[in-house]
């Protein structure tokens, strides 16, 4: 990504009190300068690949999510062609496979906002 461009980030959460911090995530990327689209809760993870794929994203952002679900958007997303984006995890990564950035708990969000800035 060269300086002209901007990072795009789908970022997917739980929904209700267990969202804020996809929220706050979405607001800190945002604040950064990366375009951002909030999907809310992230229950499948082939519509997830192809929400990524449909909005052309650097990187999606999974907070807290289900058991296999990370393993599921990589392989959604390398199905699609698009095995150049890059998936994080913030919260317990549970089983996310090698590939997967995992950020622990507590994570500050300008901290995963520098890390996404920070990956090919």
């Amino acid at each position: 990504m060269t300086g002209a461009e901007r990072l795009r980030v789908v970022v997917a959460g739980p929904d209700g009190p267990g969202g804020h911090r996809a929220v706050a995530l979405a607001r800190a990327l945002r604040d950064a300068g990366a375009e951002v689209v909030l999907t809310g809760a992230a229950a499948a993870a082939g519509r997830l690949a192809a929400t990524a794929v449909q909005e052309d994203a650097d990187a999606v952002v999974v907070t807290d999510p289900p058991p296999g679900l990370p393993a599921g958007l990589l392989a959604g997303l390398a199905a699609a062609g698009a095995g150049d984006v890059t998936v994080a995890v913030l919260g317990d990564p549970g089983d996310a496979p090698a590939g997967v950035l995992a950020l622990p708990d507590g994570t500050p969000p300008d901290d995963v906002v520098a890390a996404l800035l920070r990956t090919p």
